[in-house]
């Protein structure tokens, strides 16, 4: 086992955390509105009393931002969980379907699929993961450990029978063998996000901004209130399965 540096961790994500930065740029500025409205639904927000567009806008975009953050990050830090394994322990990319990590510690090798927090999917997924262990047990040989590596987070019980969870700090040790990475890990993580934060800052109230007009334009009514069985009709009506934008959409009503 060699130890890794936090010279060599922030080396890693002076290199790479801009991916994640320009991703999240390139997304809000390539994001419409239409698709906002079709993906969201409108039913919840009329129960939560939203009155104003731009409660309304906001709400949705946060919501899609959001998710669309934790998919990028999730794909970052499991990035950087390879390249800490393979500093400290040889550990590269497995080849096989749906395992992202094969390193041998200590006399045992393993196999690990990476995943951002504890609860990162539902029963199908869950058993799309055994199967992949299964696989490539069969490949590679049964002598191997599965494992299932969450980047935070924490779990009672790591032994699942079929594979082994680990999580947060134990996860952390596990590819490091230092028992203080997942906290040593923040200070770098934090490189420049002040400034690529403000400069995404900015890029969002103009988003924000021509949303709400565009929303006020087509969804509200002369005297400001919004047509609620108008969105409902652009979300889901059968008769507007063709209508891709709001100009088009709003020209038919």
């Amino acid at each position: 086992m060699s130890q890794i540096t936090l010279s060599q961790i922030q080396s890693f994500v002076d290199g790479k955390i801009g991916i994640f930065h320009d991703g999240k740029l390139q997304a809000i500025k390539k994001l419409k509105l239409s698709k906002l409205l079709k993906r969201k639904n409108p039913y919840l927000f009329k129960a939560k009393n939203v009155t104003t567009a731009n409660e309304f806008v906001k709400d949705i975009l946060d919501a899609y931002l959001s998710s669309q953050e934790e998919t990028m990050f999730g794909n970052f830090l499991e990035k950087l969980a390879i390249f800490v394994c393979q500093k400290a322990y040889g550990g590269k990319k497995a080849p096989a379907e749906g395992i992202d990590l094969d390193f041998a510690r200590e006399g045992k090798r393993y196999l690990v699929s990476i995943k951002s927090g504890p609860n990162w999917g539902n029963s199908r997924q869950i058993a799309k993961m055994k199967d992949d262990f299964a696989r490539a047990k069969r490949i590679i040989g049964q002598n191997v450990i599965c494992v299932n590596g969450c980047c935070y987070g924490k779990t009672k019980n790591e032994n699942k029978g079929d594979y082994i969870k680990k999580c947060g700090q134990s996860f952390w040790e596990f590819i490091s063998g230092n028992s203080n990475l997942y906290k040593e890990i923040i200070e770098p993580l934090g490189h420049k996000a002040k400034q690529r934060n403000e400069e995404f800052q900015t890029e969002y109230g103009k988003v924000l901004n021509k949303f709400v007009k565009e929303f006020v334009n087509v969804f509200c009514t002369k005297n400001g209130a919004i047509n609620w069985e108008k969105i409902v009709e652009f979300n889901s009506s059968m008769n507007q399965r063709r209508t891709r934008s709001l100009d088009s959409f709003s020209s038919r009503t």
